[in-house]
């Protein structure tokens, strides 16, 4: 009985230590100028922004956007409209950095206080 609790055990260590969690390098992706494409109305569009510590200025269509940053940890921050268009542009955005991979990062982003995630990834093209 002894041996099979050692084998028991033998196999979940190895299953746990297999079961690798995903880089989070967050800090390296804090600053710089970064791209992101999305599917909007079924064309596939791309974003560009900027951002240092407390701002975040976005590229869409030609036209230029800035919202406050506000980093709640490493990975974790707020963004939030500095000039609002209307009430929907109003509400912060809760950005949480899920994964780094080289030039890449997956996130997850809410309205605050919405359950409802979206994920993106987005690629750090300048520091």
């Amino acid at each position: 009985m002894k041996n099979q609790w050692k084998a028991f055990f033998l196999i979940i260590s190895v299953f746990a230590l297999s079961c690798e969690s995903p880089e989070r390098n967050c800090t390296d992706f804090k600053t710089g100028t970064f791209t992101f494409e999305t599917l909007l109305d079924g064309e596939l569009v791309a974003t560009t922004f900027k951002r240092n510590d407390t701002l975040e200025i976005d590229y869409f269509k030609g036209k230029a956007d800035s919202s406050s940053v506000r980093w709640i940890n490493d990975c974790e921050y707020i963004v939030k409209k500095l000039h609002p268009r209307s009430m929907s542009e109003e509400k912060a955005l809760h950005m949480k950095i899920i994964a780094t991979d080289g030039d890449f990062y997956t996130f997850e982003y809410s309205l605050v206080g919405e359950t409802n995630k979206q994920r993106g990834i987005a690629k750090k093209t300048t520091d």
